[in-house]
């Protein structure tokens, strides 16, 4: 295979995020909440890789000492602040060379206006870092996709399938489309992400890999709650499904958080929204009534990951906005040597 794209727990050189824009959030007010846990995330990445700050030319943010070294303002016009979404993806091409990947971006199925900031964000960024590009003529957000490392890829039919995106492609050819820009062989297929999500089910809500074939999934065990049924169905999917290298998934089971509104609208919060950096893992949870379940995902993490360092982030304010840890992210991996 001459291109791949590397797992998320795999080295990093950097992280990128794009700082908040208070006009195109859902909850305008909450702007300096949302800012707070945003400077969180930034700093306790900056702690152990370099992150790029993508700001807009009104932006004023002042960041602690200790880590700012390891913080790179750069100034791209954007929309909204969803990197994992509307920012580029990174694969490795033969010999292990970086290629940066602009998607086509849509804000979610145009659910967003304006988003030609966003859409021409990731082709800009990954010009200034001065590696190959890649444009796909294809709608796609990385929070719909998760991969492996080694050809395996986990998405959800309600996303990558839907009409707001892709109308004029089949599945096949989605997976044509995926297999010759990411490298990948093999796909699982859920039906559907949690409830109420927003982007259409995106699979970082609901499911992930881990290295050494393990896939995490955070199921519901309320079965009066409509994630009951969605994250069984996915469990049996997950159950029956073989990795690239043909292994059956090791599956950890993550706790579901207790069901919670905001404005009558119910919120998505998992536990597998996190995001992995060098060396440690920056974990949302939401307190309050939801201390059982933070405690719990902590101790499920630690077991998992004993060499990385968990770091607890209280996200609630974020989740508001419809995104968590994973979606204010994108890695950037180091440069290979050989494939």
């Amino acid at each position: 295979m001459s291109i791949r794209m590397p797992a998320e727990w795999m080295e990093h050189e950097a992280t990128i995020v794009e700082w908040p824009v208070r006009k195109s959030m859902i909850h305008p007010n909450n702007y300096e909440a949302v800012c707070r846990v945003y400077k969180k995330v930034i700093e306790s990445i900056a702690v152990y890789e370099k992150v790029y700050v993508i700001l807009n030319p009104i932006d004023k943010v002042v960041f602690s000492e200790e880590v700012l070294f390891n913080i790179k303002p750069v100034m791209i016009p954007h929309d909204d602040a969803w990197v994992r979404d509307n920012g580029p993806t990174f694969v490795y091409g033969p010999e292990g060379k970086r290629k940066g990947i602009d998607w086509k971006f849509n804000a979610w199925g145009g659910k967003y206006i304006p988003y030609d900031l966003d859409n021409a964000l990731a082709g800009e960024f990954i010009h200034r870092l001065g590696v190959d590009s890649l444009s796909v003529d294809m709608v796609l957000e990385g929070g719909s996709i998760h991969v492996d490392g080694e050809g395996t890829l986990l998405s959800t039919k309600e996303c990558l399938l839907n009409p707001n995106r892709n109308p004029d492609l089949s599945q096949k050819e989605i997976e044509n489309h995926l297999a010759d820009v990411l490298g990948i062989e093999t796909f699982i297929w859920l039906e559907k992400g949690l409830y109420g999500d927003e982007t259409d089910g995106h699979i970082d809500n609901i499911a992930c890999f881990a290295d050494d074939g393990r896939v995490f999934i955070q199921t519901c065990k309320d079965q009066e709650d409509p994630n009951y049924l969605i994250s069984m169905e996915a469990l049996k999917v997950l159950e029956s499904a073989r990795d690239n290298k043909g292994r059956k998934l090791k599956i950890i089971e993550m706790p579901s958080p207790l069901a919670t509104f905001y404005d009558e609208e119910r919120l998505t919060l998992s536990y597998l929204n996190f995001y992995f950096v060098n060396g440690a893992l920056l974990l949302p949870v939401f307190g309050g009534i939801h201390q059982e379940t933070d405690e719990e995902a902590i101790r499920i993490l630690n077991q998992a990951f004993p060499e990385r360092r968990i770091i607890p982030i209280e996200t609630m304010d974020l989740i508001k906005e419809g995104g968590n840890i994973h979606c204010i992210t994108q890695q950037i991996p180091m440069e290979k040597v050989m494939l």
